[in-house]
């Protein structure tokens, strides 16, 4: 399969959706956006099913062929990004790189799983099983509408496949992922003059300070978990004791036994002044994708596969999460990074390297002819 000359095609398309703006939290803009892929996958003779919803942008479902033991493909149409990035960030390609809010994550990937089932149509190579690509709408804020169709249509299939970008300029897929999790802790003081009856108030902010430092002190590198507080606000003004603060933290582990370690702590909290009262909410929102067993069986076949076409391919890791999470979890084989390969995720920076475009359909079509 030639899929250098593909590549002015692939562009066009792909200009097209980054030129459709889809930033997460927009439904209308979303659908625009699934109105794309729905387009294309009816071209190649896709059934499609859609999911509505009503905050966020509705969720897709192609499929071609029926049965058991089919291949499900996993992407998402939201970046992100706002309306309006475009007027600032335009779609280029310059020197090998393509530009573009969501060219990297993960439009490109969008491209190309639609690309290698148009390749293997034209060919006359689809595979005898059936191929389901499943679109979803919220995968940056988490996916929490979209989780149980992933994991319904995960369990009907054999294998799955997700397009997000590689983190790597070298190539290498994911094969292991860290899980993520979000706490909010909130504290309650009480108010006072700072001046005049500073000894009757009791400050929230300090309370939260106490209570951030004994959470930082969960991260642990060597067991690859880390804790970011990434917001924090509290007080009116500088002349009152604040009555209320509150802080929201980032948790990244690579196993479930760090997980309850972590909530143990935290959902355990003492207050440190007398009389402040802590609230705390503690998730896990994806659980971590170990590499283990199942995953290295995956790989070695996966490799195996490619090595026959003369493509290389390696394993890698990743610190943060995707909706490949969720099939890893389910003990389904998964491989994930199966889009192109650039760096500045969710910056004005973001690109892809342009090669990687074509040599990432070539691998998709490879895996799912061959599987």
């Amino acid at each position: 399969m030639d899929f250098a000359t593909r590549k002015p095609t692939m562009m066009k398309l792909l200009q097209e959706m980054v030129e459709t703006e889809s930033p997460t939290y927009d439904k209308e803009a979303v659908d625009r956006m699934g109105a794309i892929v729905i387009r294309e996958a009816e071209k190649l003779g896709a059934k499609i099913e859609i999911f509505p919803q009503k905050e966020n942008g509705d969720n897709i479902v192609a499929r071609w062929g029926k049965g058991d033991d089919g291949i499900l493909l996993i992407g998402h149409l939201d970046t992100v990004f706002p309306l309006g990035t475009l007027e600032m960030q335009p779609f280029y390609e310059k020197y090998g790189r393509v530009f573009g809010p969501g060219t990297l994550d993960m439009k490109s990937g969008l491209v190309i799983m639609l690309t290698a089932v148009a390749a293997l149509k034209e060919q006359g190579e689809m595979p005898d099983r059936p191929i389901t690509m499943l679109f979803n709408t919220d995968e940056e804020m988490g996916s929490y509408h979209s989780r149980e169709l992933i994991e319904k249509e995960a369990k009907k299939h054999a294998f799955a496949l997700v397009f997000e970008p590689c983190e790597y300029l070298e190539g290498s897929l994911h094969t292991w992922r860290k899980g993520t999790g979000k706490f909010t802790l909130k504290v309650q003081g009480k108010a006072a003059h700072s001046g005049g009856a500073h000894k009757k108030g009791l400050n929230a902010i300090e309370e939260l300070s106490h209570q951030i430092l004994k959470i930082q002190q969960l991260t642990d590198y060597e067991k690859g978990t880390t804790i970011n507080i990434g917001s924090m606000h509290g007080g009116r003004a500088i002349n009152i004791v604040p009555a209320y603060a509150e802080a929201e933290g980032d948790i990244r582990l690579t196993n479930l036994k760090e997980y309850v370690r972590v909530q143990n702590v935290i959902c355990s909290l003492e207050p440190v002044k007398k009389d402040a009262l802590i609230i705390v909410r503690c998730i896990l929102n994806r659980p971590p994708m170990p590499f283990n067993d199942l995953m290295e069986k995956t790989f070695n076949k996966a490799q195996k596969i490619a090595d026959a076409e003369g493509i290389e391919i390696k394993a890698g890791g990743s610190g943060s999460a995707s909706d490949a999470n969720f099939v890893a979890y389910l003990g389904i084989p998964v491989l994930d990074g199966l889009g192109t390969v650039g760096e500045g995720f969710h910056t004005e920076d973001e690109y892809f390297l342009s090669d990687s475009f074509v040599s990432r359909a070539e691998l998709a079509a490879t895996l799912l002819r061959d599987w």
